[in-house]
């Protein structure tokens, strides 16, 4: 897994369409980003920066590589999952409040 940046220039809507298009079409990747303000395409996954390249090339874009590198790891991936704020003792079920009491109800009820 790579991750690639691009710097081509989509100024406009109908160019970031027609980027978008052109890219999307490669096997292999995972996510597709562009930039306007900068004027980038980030593209993450196992695709070759040179397929990327003749790609902009086929839609008459002038793509310069910027970066190919391995993706910045996430760093939501390393912190523990919260744990939960509410406790339920384990001998009642976690659908009802400890409080609940469960009455069977049925003509074999003989404590009357």
């Amino acid at each position: 897994m790579k991750k690639t940046v691009v710097k081509v220039c989509v100024d406009t809507e109908k160019s970031k369409r027609e980027v978008l298009k052109a890219v999307a079409k490669l096997e292999g990747i995972d996510q597709l980003s562009i930039d306007g303000d900068k004027g980038t395409v980030t593209v993450i996954g196992d695709v070759d920066p040179v397929l990327v390249y003749k790609q902009l090339k086929k839609v008459k874009k002038s793509p310069n590589i910027v970066s190919v590198g391995p993706p910045k790891a996430a760093e939501k991936e390393n912190t523990p999952n919260p744990s939960p704020s509410v406790y339920y003792p384990p001998s009642y079920p976690t659908y009802l409040p400890p409080y609940c009491e469960l009455i069977p109800i049925g003509s074999t009820f003989d404590r009357w």
